[in-house]
């Protein structure tokens, strides 16, 4: 471990105060407890850390016994991308699946009930909303994590959702600015690139976040992304010209007008970490107008939160990033924290926000679209489920279930799933691969699960051979329903949280809508 001696502590607590570092274990270690106590003003938390609602609210407790005013943030989209329910799915449905129902007062309700399960759980800075508007379907990343593809849609959404969620005392962190919505590669793995020209990025991209900045969300996300129509060198975490020069300018200059704090998005990444490391990739993000470094996703210990101060420091020391810059962003951070603080009081003394614990399931039923043809004949019995399972996005993650197997084995006793992913079909072939699938179906009616099939070649090609073999399959799509309707039944979810699973199950089960 490498520390600087002879800086001021102000120095310090300010460079400590723009991290907001990970760690792992459902417990607060004892190194994070010393540095909030030393300056540390936020902290993230991810699935790994969560086990209960319970468990949670004990963390976040353990962790204001040392720094009242503290920022705990996740990633909690609701949705495919969910830390609080990380293990079973989310309660409620993502936001292609609200995009599709276009009702912002929904979204906005859906919002505001997340937000309070995460307020009551001592989670006030939520990494969400994603604002991006997908344009591109065979995005890697985005997909069903947008509202849309077109931009007033997403915008009317990301302000209803914005809204929502700080309604409840959580603060919003609107992502990933200028807009992910047009890449091809995912950030986590590389750098994306969008050649979009200024006009096209002002009409398309800006939007959702124009309205976001009016809704008054209190952050924004950065993207790790170039586009070389605003900055031909830098990617919009370490542009002056992106984070500065278009999202703080002020909106009669062109830009957002911006006043609140600005996020990175995670420094391990490799669109950023690869070519500048983390820690030189931090200074940068700073002085570029960052206000606060999210690190903790791969990279959770004390090592990395040194390294990052220290980095911070001797950027200071040495010139390279100015101290009025660093103590800017540190006072953003502890100004948001103290936000957050108030509301917690404020709802501590009887403001307290009205559950509404119904609401996810009944907006992913008003999500489905249920394409069904003459020849479909309700089921008779328990089906057989062949699950057809992509690979996960790092945003997603491979730990979530997904899918409807389990909410149709309550509904239909019996009910029987096989799972079946792309080194299956490459080892046995499409064929062969289909013909498992009717041994194991066994006569049954066969519900096919599928995920994003438009993107996936092996996928397309093993459901258009089940549906030749077995034409009275339905199937149900949980991703971007991109290709056309298919099967007898055919239902688009929108989105693969649980709740959109059950909304499903209802339906391929012949239930009403109570089940």
């Amino acid at each position: 471990m490498t520390t600087l001696t002879g800086t001021t502590g102000t120095l310090v607590r300010n460079a400590l105060a723009v991290l907001q570092p990970g760690f792992t274990g459902t417990t607060a270690p004892d190194w994070l407890l010393r540095r909030l106590d030393e300056g540390l003003t936020a902290v993230g938390l991810f699935g790994r850390n969560i086990t209960s609602p319970a468990q949670l609210a004990a963390l976040t407790a353990r962790l204001r016994g040392v720094r009242p005013e503290v920022l705990v943030a996740i990633d909690e989209e609701g949705g495919d991308v969910t830390r609080l329910e990380a293990r079973t799915g989310s309660s409620f449905p993502g936001n292609l699946a609200l995009g599709a129902v276009d009702d912002p007062d929904l979204t906005r309700a859906v919002a505001r009930e997340l937000g309070r399960r995460l307020a009551e759980c001592g989670v006030n800075l939520d990494w969400a909303p994603s604002a991006d508007v997908n344009s591109n379907p065979d995005n890697p990343v985005i997909g069903v994590r947008s509202f849309g593809a077109e931009p007033d849609l997403v915008a009317r959404h990301t302000a209803a959702w914005v809204e929502g969620l700080q309604s409840a005392g959580v603060a919003a962190c609107t992502k990933h600015f200028p807009g992910h919505g047009d890449t091809s590669v995912d950030s986590h793995h590389a750098l994306p690139r969008i050649d979009a020209d200024p006009d096209t990025l002002h009409d398309r991209e800006l939007v959702p976040f124009r309205a976001a900045v009016a809704a008054g969300s209190k952050c924004v996300m950065s993207a790790h992304i170039l586009l070389p129509a605003l900055d031909p060198d830098l990617p919009g975490t370490l542009s002056p010209t992106v984070l500065n020069g278009l999202l703080r300018a002020p909106r009669q200059e062109g830009g957002l007008g911006f006043d609140g704090l600005v996020v990175t998005d995670g420094m391990e990444m490799r669109a950023v970490a690869a070519t500048y490391g983390i820690e030189r990739g931090s200074v940068m993000a700073v002085a570029a107008g960052a206000d606060a470094i999210c690190v903790g996703g791969g990279l959770a210990d004390e090592e990395t939160v040194l390294r990052l101060r220290d980095a911070l420091v001797r950027a200071v020391v040495e010139g390279e990033l100015p101290e009025e810059r660093l103590a800017d962003a540190a006072d953003r951070v502890r100004a948001l924290a103290r936000w957050a603080a108030a509301r917690a009081t404020a709802r501590s003394g009887g403001e307290a926000v009205p559950s509404d614990p119904g609401i996810g399931l009944a907006a992913a039923r008003r999500a489905l679209k249920v394409t069904a043809t003459e020849d479909h004949t309700p089921l008779t019995g328990p089906p057989y489920v062949a699950a057809f399972t992509p690979v996960a996005n790092i945003a997603v993650g491979d730990e979530t279930p997904w899918g409807l197997a389990a909410e149709l084995e309550e509904l239909l006793p019996g009910t029987t799933t096989g799972s079946w992913g792309r080194e299956q079909a490459a080892a046995a072939g499409t064929e062969a691969l289909v013909e498992r699938v009717l041994a194991e179906a066994a006569g049954r009616r066969i519900v096919a699960v599928v995920r994003d099939v438009h993107r996936h070649p092996w996928m397309a090609n093993a459901l258009d051979a089940l549906l030749t073999a077995r034409p009275d399959t339905v199937v149900v799509e949980m991703g971007l329903p991109q290709a056309p309707p298919s099967g007898t039944l055919h239902i688009a979810t929108h989105g693969a949280a649980r709740v959109c699973g059950r909304a499903a199950a209802e339906v391929v089960a012949g239930r009403g809508a109570d089940g």
